[in-house]
């Protein structure tokens, strides 16, 4: 039987062209002092004089298909002589001689006019931006729809640094804040390229600090409180959720703090002496090291017993190392063994948590490698105990065990 030659097709001479567009070269070679691609070589795997005399139809077949081609694509031509059927001409290269060539071939002429036209305007404003363009080119063409409103921005912020204003008080004509919203990380790499380094807040970093980066406000990030004695009522209120510098700010006469992350487990933590709790999905890890009070007070965090839970506790221990868990332990979870459940596989840690206590980290080990194993019980794979299914006896029993270990007030 004759096997199917593997010479090269037009189909494949027009996806090599294919190949330079989507990785961008083509487009690249439009920019200011780019090296050009062109003329161009294309790869071309041809017959051989063995070939010829054994497959000498489908040698024939091969070439009538590239004189075919588009007259974009020149080929030059070799001479095979052969012992039984002499000489004969076959296809040796195939070129395509320049990138207008190759884009009109491809049908994408009109698509690299817009990007001559966008990089024009781009490079005139921000000559800074012709390394990004070389890199995310085909990116820039994606959002050329849109790229008179990413100027406008870039413009906008160059003239009004450290602005002061919330993201909705921009006034930038023919700009929405939403378009500003929703495009953060395309808009924070170039100013990144187009603003002065002391118009950068260095500390903040990502699309959700794209504000404080680059000198707006941003919305005051707001903790729930819920005061546990009721003689510490504030005008009669003992649930109340506040900006984090109103709450920084406020006097209290608490001798302990509690946190947790279920809003369920909040509402019905009983009432304790001299106690507040904190809570609200969000801001227990990064916001309760901006509250220079809580690293006066014992500060107990009850999350869910699961390798999650207690990499969310080392974390909290980053902003305030004297943080105690709460109804973590082993004891907790064996008294509850027909509430188990299981750990999603995308949620789990396996990183190394250094902030833990001896007992804390054998217990997130044995979690975490499923070599936790209860009496009489086979190991459980991924084992998760939630904390809203901690029955609220065995709460109310553990709370009835501690002991503050530091006292004062908040001021």
């Amino acid at each position: 039987m004759m096997t199917q030659p593997n010479w090269t097709t037009p189909s494949e001479l027009r996806a090599q062209l294919q190949r330079l567009w989507d990785k961008g070269e083509l487009l690249r070679t439009r920019l200011p002092n780019a090296t050009s691609l062109f003329p161009l070589q294309l790869r071309l795997k041809k017959p051989n004089s063995q070939d010829l005399g054994q497959h000498f139809e489908q040698v024939r077949y091969w070439i009538n298909q590239l004189q075919q081609l588009d007259k974009r694509y020149r080929l030059t031509w070799k001479e095979i002589n052969h012992r039984q059927l002499g000489r004969n001409q076959i296809p040796d290269n195939v070129w395509v001689e320049q990138v207008d060539d190759a884009l009109a071939l491809l049908g994408l002429r009109g698509a690299a006019q817009q990007f001559d036209k966008l990089q024009e305007d781009t490079l005139s404003a921000f000559p800074e931006l012709l390394p990004w363009l070389e890199k995310y080119s085909l990116l820039a063409l994606e959002k050329a729809g849109n790229w008179h409103k990413v100027l406008a921005v870039l413009q906008w912020f160059c003239h009004h640094p450290h602005s002061g204003l919330y993201l909705r008080q921009l006034d930038i004509a023919g700009v929405d804040t939403k378009f500003i919203e929703q495009h953060r990380g395309l808009l924070g790499q170039l100013l990144d390229m187009v603003l002065p380094a002391e118009h950068i807040d260095e500390q903040w970093r990502g699309a959700n600090a794209f504000s404080k980066r680059y000198g707006l406000l941003d919305k005051p990030l707001r903790v729930r409180l819920r005061i546990l004695d009721s003689k510490l009522a504030i005008a009669g209120l003992t649930d109340l959720e506040l900006p984090v510098e109103q709450l920084a700010s406020l006097y209290l006469p608490v001798k302990q703090v509690f946190v947790t992350e279920n809003e369920i487990n909040a509402l019905a933590f009983p009432e304790q002496a001299d106690s507040i709790l904190l809570f609200g999905q969000g801001y227990a890890l990064d916001v309760l090291g901006q509250i220079p009070w809580l690293s006066r007070q014992p500060l107990y965090y009850w999350g869910d017993i699961d390798t999650h839970g207690f990499a969310i506790l080392n974390r909290l221990r980053n902003h305030l190392p004297h943080t105690q868990s709460l109804l973590m332990d082993a004891t907790t979870l064996l008294h509850h063994q027909d509430m188990w459940g299981q750990e999603p596989a995308d949620k789990r840690c396996t990183s190394a948590l250094p902030l833990l206590s001896d007992k804390e980290q054998k217990l997130y080990q044995a979690l975490r490698d499923n070599t936790f194993c209860p009496p009489n019980k086979e190991t459980v794979t991924n084992l998760r105990f939630e904390q809203e299914h901690v029955r609220f006896g065995w709460l109310q029993q553990q709370l009835s065990k501690l002991e503050p270990t530091i006292t004062g007030s908040v001021v």
